[in-house]
C-alpha cells in the first residue's frame, strides 16, 4: 500500500468527483509548507478540478509540460462546437506528448483524444505505463473497445500495485459494471464503501445508478439520480441526465423532460447527435405510412 503523503486527501478528493472540495484542498495546501517536490503536482490537480467546473479560463500555460497539456486541454473543452479550433488543438497536445518530457502529459493527451473519438491513439499514449492513473484509463479503453479480458489484466496489474487505492477500487467497480448483472453486486458494495467514506458526488451516485439499473431496480436508481440533480451544484453531468432517461423509460414513464434539458444544456453530446440522428431517421420512414 502506498504510503499517504501531502496530496493524499488532494488526488481522492478529485478522482471521486468532489471537486469543489479538492480547490479548497489544494488551496489551503499551497499555505503551509510543503515537499518542492509535490508542488507542481498540486498545481496540476489545481488546474484539473477547475477544468472538470468547466473554469477554463482559470487555466493558464506556464513552462510546466503538465499545465500545457491542461491549458490545452481547457481550450479544447472550451471550444466545443468549434471543429477547427479543437483540431488545432489537438494537433499541438499530440505533438507535446510526443516529447515525453513529463509522464502527465501522456494521460492529460490521452483523455482529450479520447474525447475527440481517437480512442487508438489515447491507447498507445497509456498502454506501457506504470503510474496508476495512466493504468486506469488504459482499463476504460479496454473496456470501450469491449475487451472485458484486457480490462481485468488490467485491474490485477493495479491490484499488485496498490489494492488498497482508490484509483483501484474505481477500477474494480468499472469492471464489476462491464461485467453485467453478475457483477452489480460487487459493484454496489464497492461504491458504498467510497461514499461511506468519502461522502456522495456526482460521479459516485452515477455509477451507484448504473449498478443498481443492472439489478433491475431503475426505482432506486432514479432516487439515487433525482438525489443528485437536486446536490448537483458544482456541475451537473451529462451522464446523470443520461442515466435519468434510462431510468425513468424502463418505468414507462416520460422522460421528455430530461431529453430537453440534455438537448439544452449539451447540445453538442454525442448522446444528442444521436438521437437527431435517429429521429430524423424515424420520421423518413414514417412519411412512407403516412395516409
Amino acid at each position: 500500500m502506498t504510503e499517504p503523503d501531502e496530496l493524499y486527501t488532494l488526488r481522492a478528493q478529485y478522482w471521486l468527483g468532489h471537486y469543489h472540495m479538492a480547490l479548497e484542498e489544494a488551496k489551503s495546501i499551497a499555505r503551509r509548507p510543503m515537499n518542492p517536490n509535490l508542488k507542481a503536482e498540486r498545481e496540476e490537480f489545481l488546474a484539473r478540478a477547475w477544468i472538470a467546473q468547466g473554469h477554463y479560463d482559470r487555466v493558464t500555460a506556464t513552462e510546466t509540460p503538465g499545465l500545457q497539456a491542461l491549458a490545452l486541454k481547457a481550450q479544447y473543452e472550451a471550444a466545443t462546437g468549434n471543429t477547427a479550433a479543437q483540431e488545432s488543438i489537438l494537433n499541438q497536445i499530440k505533438s507535446l506528448a510526443a516529447g515525453g518530457e513529463a509522464s502527465s502529459v501522456g494521460l492529460t493527451a490521452a483523455q482529450v483524444l479520447l474525447v475527440a473519438g481517437q480512442t487508438k491513439e489515447a491507447l498507445q499514449l497509456v498502454h506501457a505505463s506504470s503510474r496508476m492513473e495512466d493504468m486506469l484509463v488504459c482499463l476504460q479503453i479496454y473496456l470501450k473497445l469491449d475487451r472485458l479480458d484486457l480490462a481485468k489484466k488490467s485491474l490485477q496489474k493495479l491490484k499488485q500495485k496498490d489494492e488498497d487505492s482508490i484509483l483501484c477500487q474505481l477500477a474494480g467497480v468499472y469492471v464489476h459494471l462491464a461485467s453485467g448483472s453478475e457483477g452489480s453486486a460487487d459493484a454496489v458494495h464497492s461504491i458504498n464503501s467510497l461514499t461511506e467514506q468519502y461522502g456522495s458526488s456526482p460521479l459516485l451516485a452515477n455509477l451507484m445508478a448504473c449498478a443498481l439499473m443492472q439489478q433491475g431496480d431503475y426505482a432506486g436508481a432514479e432516487q439515487a439520480l433525482e438525489e443528485c440533480l437536486r446536490e448537483q451544484s458544482e456541475i451537473r453531468l451529462p451522464d446523470t441526465l443520461i442515466n435519468m432517461i434510462c431510468a425513468t423509460t424502463h418505468q414507462n414513464k416520460s422522460a421528455e423532460q430530461y431529453v430537453g434539458q440534455m438537448q439544452l444544456e449539451f447540445p453538442a453530446h454525442p448522446f444528442c447527435a444521436g438521437l437527431e440522428r435517429v429521429t430524423a431517421a424515424f420520421e423518413r420512414e414514417a412519411i412512407k405510412y403516412k395516409v
